[in-house]
């Protein structure tokens, strides 16, 4: 990371020279740390959109070139050469692992898919017409008080162990959830099975028959897991690490997150794209609901298009979409008219000059939700299946902070807009 010659700023009589450095790749940064304290001002930046709140080597976005990286890696060669599993290793280590230690860590994640037995009875204080997202902020959160040998975040190896056991028991309890919300019985992980084909066969068989996963499914479900293992300091992430920064227990910290991506402006995109797509119905509505996104007075949006950070077509889309293609035919359901709703979409968004001009581009929201459904799953289960993906990519950047000397506890400042000091009036003189 490169010095460059300083910023210089000039507030009401001073005169302040700011340190610029120069990330591996990406715009150069503005040093403000001393802003305060040699300038006796802070910075307003509303939703941080130009504020870098740490260094971090985990994950690259452009979004003006449409590029995401793990570790340097292009998504596009991740989703098609690797696994999940093996991405989740370059995320927590830094780099691809030997054979070696991928059995290692396989072995690792794959014999801590068990959840304690006593943790049934959470899920049986549940309502079953709880939302599962309910149930994952509960339970996980409550980890912390089974696992009480790895709560010890200055410890290199609680820090592993934890982690470890987040990616591993994150499937089981999102299954659990779901499970839970039909009134079925849990299905115990098996190990002979692989990460996503495990998920799977815990969610969707049962006791009374046998059940077997069709790996080109499994391969589906894999690759959404990869292409949503991370995604740089989005605003589940930067909880995490604003929770982590505390000294929070990692258990807290995942739960936090979790919460977070509850939100339907983050987590809950793909469920409101595939429920768009399905209040449009049919191709020749399509026009009809252009027609209401293009007008400014009416309430209508058209969700799966465009993206906060990528100003150029989401990488992870065009991945999405192969899927798609491949999960629907493998299901015999090419003709289905919500996925014929989604491609006229496409194809009227990449050649309209209003989608154009506003460089509102399908994203990976646009197509999961449709692989999702094709599976079997509710819409309600998209973002359980969502925190699952996102679970290492949380655990990487909470390990990245804590090993970061420059990390303090995060606290915001602020802009105060309200009343200036007054003095108290007794209740009967007002």
């Amino acid at each position: 990371m490169a010095d460059n010659k300083p910023a210089t700023l000039t507030v009401h009589d001073k005169t302040l020279e700011l340190p610029v450095m120069s990330p591996t790749v990406g715009p150069d940064v503005v040093d403000i740390t001393k802003l305060y304290g040699q300038g006796g001002v802070f910075t307003f930046d509303p939703g941080f959109t130009s504020t870098a709140a740490c260094k971090s080597a985990i994950t690259y976005i452009d979004g003006d070139v449409g590029e995401l990286w793990y570790r340097g890696y292009p998504i596009e060669q991740l989703a098609d050469k690797s696994h999940y599993l093996e991405v989740c290793y370059l995320l927590i280590y830094g780099e691809l692992p030997s054979k070696a230690q991928m059995e290692d860590f396989e072995y690792r994640v794959t014999h801590h898919t068990m959840v304690h037995e006593q943790m049934q009875y959470f899920f049986r204080g549940f309502r079953r017409d709880s939302h599962p997202m309910a149930t994952m902020v509960g339970v996980v959160g409550a980890l912390s008080a089974f696992y009480h040998d790895s709560l010890d975040i200055s410890d290199p190896w609680h820090r592993e162990v934890a982690s470890i056991r987040l990616i591993a028991k994150l499937p089981t309890i999102a299954a659990m959830a779901y499970k839970y919300s039909l009134g079925q019985p849990f299905v115990y992980p098996r190990n002979e099975l692989d990460y996503a084909s495990n998920f799977l066969h815990m969610c969707f068989s049962v006791p009374a028959e046998q059940y077997t996963v069709d790996p080109a499914l499994a391969r589906a479900m894999d690759r959404i897991f990869t292409l949503h293992a991370d995604h740089e300091q989005n605003a589940s992430t930067s909880t995490v690490r604003l929770a982590g920064s505390s000294g929070a227990n990692p258990f807290a910290c995942i739960a936090a997150g979790i919460a977070c991506l509850w939100g339907p402006a983050h987590g809950g995109a793909n469920q409101a794209a595939l429920e768009m797509l399905e209040q449009i119905g049919t191709v020749d509505r399509i026009p009809e609901f252009i027609a209401r996104a293009k007008d400014k007075d009416d309430p209508f949006r058209l969700m799966g298009f465009g993206h906060r950070v990528y100003k150029n077509f989401d990488p992870r889309a065009k991945i999405m979409k192969e899927s798609a293609d491949e999960v629907l035919g493998i299901l015999g359901i090419e003709n289905n008219p919500t996925l014929q709703v989604a491609k006229e979409l496409e194809r009227i968004a990449l050649e309209d000059e209003y989608f154009v001009s506003k460089k509102l581009y399908p994203n990976v929201d646009f197509y999961s939700g449709i692989i999702l459904s094709a599976m079997g799953f509710p819409t309600s289960m998209f973002t359980p299946i969502f925190a699952l993906s996102r679970t290492v990519g949380w655990i990487s950047q909470w390990t990245e902070m804590l090993a970061d000397p420059d990390n303090k506890i995060g606290r915001p400042r602020q802009l105060y807009i309200g009343s200036n000091r007054r003095d108290y009036v007794e209740v009967g003189d007002r």
